[in-house]
């Protein structure tokens, strides 16, 4: 069964702002919304993808941070809670697929956990470090309102802005990482 893509939404479109509403775990449009959020993830080169980044405000992430062997693997997460970070604080470039064109120093934790429910309404936990420690943490940011801008320190951000900026006008798209 084919899926469309979805248009992913870039910064500063004000719906990467807003705190995303709770999912209903009975709701049937999640699955299809899922498999479109996981093919625009994998479309754009992308290890995880927030539903706000795709314009849609529900508590719902994809995420797939071992793509090596060239298996899509996604795994879904509705109603993600970061549970718990532990570990010493890193600082480590993030892109992002709303924000295309650059890195940003983020600091975060090395090692995180979730409680989420899948497709089927089943609870899980997942825990983390590295890039999917990482990616965790930054995902469920997106569904906070909150994105790299916001994540960085100040002086990080008035850079990270100004490279921004120049990325658009160089025609990032999402995906890209460096202009």
């Amino acid at each position: 069964m084919a899926f469309d893509t979805l248009k992913v939404v870039t910064y500063p479109d004000a719906t990467l702002r807003q705190v995303c509403e709770m999912c209903d775990p009975n709701d049937k449009t999640l699955k299809k919304l899922a498999r479109q959020m996981a093919k625009t993830m994998y479309k754009n080169n992308g290890c995880g993808l927030a539903a706000p980044q795709v314009g849609v405000l529900k508590r719902i992430i994809v995420v797939d941070c071992d793509q090596e062997d060239g298996e899509q693997n996604p795994i879904v997460m509705v109603n993600p809670v970061l549970v718990e970070t532990r570990g010493r604080e890193v600082v480590d470039e993030e892109g992002c697929l709303s924000c295309p064109g650059i890195s940003v120093p983020i600091r975060r934790k090395e090692y995180a956990v979730v409680r989420y429910l899948d497709l089927d309404g089943e609870e899980w936990m997942i825990e983390g470090d590295g890039l999917l420690g990482r990616c965790l943490q930054h995902e469920i940011d997106h569904l906070d309102g909150k994105t790299l801008f916001e994540s960085c320190d100040l002086s990080a951000r008035i850079q990270a802005l100004h490279d921004y900026e120049e990325a658009k006008a160089a025609g990032a798209k999402p995906g890209e990482t460096r202009i």
